[in-house]
């Protein structure tokens, strides 16, 4: 188990405690597979003057992703109006697909929800998706919504403390967390440089659905997948231009700065272990990370700054070969898998997004 720092030894007081029980998690991709060869084909045969940039794809790690649209969908010129079409269809039907998972593996019932907090930065939608998930899954009317977006890769994170925070107010009914991202419909050919080819090889599309409830006095908790302790973000001054979209003609461009991998090789350590300190926890307590891999680049900067084992990372590793950098959901992926590997104990998820912001969820597994 975690073992709190004593009280006579913290520098700070401890910040609340958070006491929710994550039920339940379903993962979600669409049923067009194509792999890192593939991609690198139609990327070559898209921008030939990027020819001598072909490691790119080959050093990524990923030898697979998925994709709302097939390959050929990526040829053909698209305005904003045609991307947010297939956005709007793609991200419900997705999302619709992880919730009842979700629902099901938790056996619960409609009514029983009294939240739902849904995550997205690849696409606009208005009235929101939750909005349109809401009658489509049978929830109540009544049912409370909170939509969120401009997270990016931390959302996974952010999403699951927002939808912990709420349930802490609810009197043991569920919170439904949503997150979805389609990152290829962003995927511009007009945009005819390195940043944009790069980003061609490490992003694909999924979602994630889980539920949340607070202990409401019947001895709910502990009979999930664990229990969230703690969640917060690090969000540092003078980084807006490191990670976000820009907003161009025939869609979003990407923004990533290639300074991301030694900004967290540099910042993590410090953000984190004052993150557990706030919480009245010590990092040599943690059993085990749960991090977001945006890249290769990026899993061997948090390995180094956090001073672990590259096995540490291993599940993290699997989900970027098997699904490219889903961006929100894909730390979810990893929890899942973390999950079905029956590891136990406290386990710190770490995703870093827009801002620049790394979020915490520091989550106790031992009760799997």
């Amino acid at each position: 188990m975690l073992r709190r720092i004593p009280e006579n030894e913290l520098t700070v007081k401890p910040a609340d405690r958070l006491d929710v029980e994550l039920t339940s998690l379903a993962t979600a991709v669409p049923s067009h597979g194509y792999s890192q060869k593939e991609a690198h084909a139609l990327a070559q045969q898209m921008f030939p003057e990027f020819e001598h940039l072909e490691g790119v794809f080959a050093n990524t790690g990923i030898e697979q992703r998925y994709s709302c649209v097939p390959l050929e969908w990526f040829s053909e010129p698209h305005n904003w109006v045609d991307r947010n079409a297939v956005y709007e269809e793609a991200a419900l039907d997705l999302l619709e697909r992880a919730a009842r998972d979700a629902m099901e593996k938790a056996a619960a019932l409609p009514r029983e929800i009294g939240a739902i907090v849904t995550v997205s930065t690849t696409g606009l939608s208005v009235p929101s998706l939750d909005a349109k998930l809401l009658h489509r899954l049978g929830l109540d009317p009544t049912t409370e919504r909170l939509p969120v977006f401009g997270l990016g890769c931390a959302g996974g994170v952010s999403g699951m403390a927002r939808a912990a925070r709420l349930a802490m107010t609810f009197d043991g009914q569920y919170v439904l967390m949503l997150c979805v991202e389609l990152c290829g419909l962003n995927f511009r050919r007009s945009d005819v440089n390195k940043v944009n080819y790069i980003s061609s090889a490490l992003f694909g599309d999924g979602a994630a659905a889980l539920l949340v409830r607070s202990d409401d006095g019947d001895g709910h908790n502990g009979q999930g997948i664990g229990q969230i302790l703690a969640v917060g973000e690090h969000n540092w001054p003078d980084t807006l231009d490191m990670m976000g979209w820009s907003i161009e003609q025939d869609g979003f461009g990407v923004v990533m700065s290639t300074q991301i991998p030694q900004f967290a090789r540099n910042g993590l350590q410090a953000a984190a272990e004052a993150f557990l300190s706030r919480h009245g926890y010590r990092f040599e307590d943690l059993a085990g990370l749960v991090s977001h891999p945006g890249g290769r680049k990026v899993l061997e900067a948090i390995a180094g700054a956090l001073d672990i084992e590259d096995g540490a990372l291993a599940h993290s590793r699997d989900v970027l070969r098997d699904y490219g950098n889903m961006s929100s959901p894909t730390v979810l992926f990893v929890l899942d898998r973390t999950v079905g590997a029956r590891h136990e104990g406290p386990h710190l998820m770490v995703a870093f997004g827009p801002g620049f912001t790394v979020s915490f969820a520091l989550i106790d597994l031992s009760r799997t």
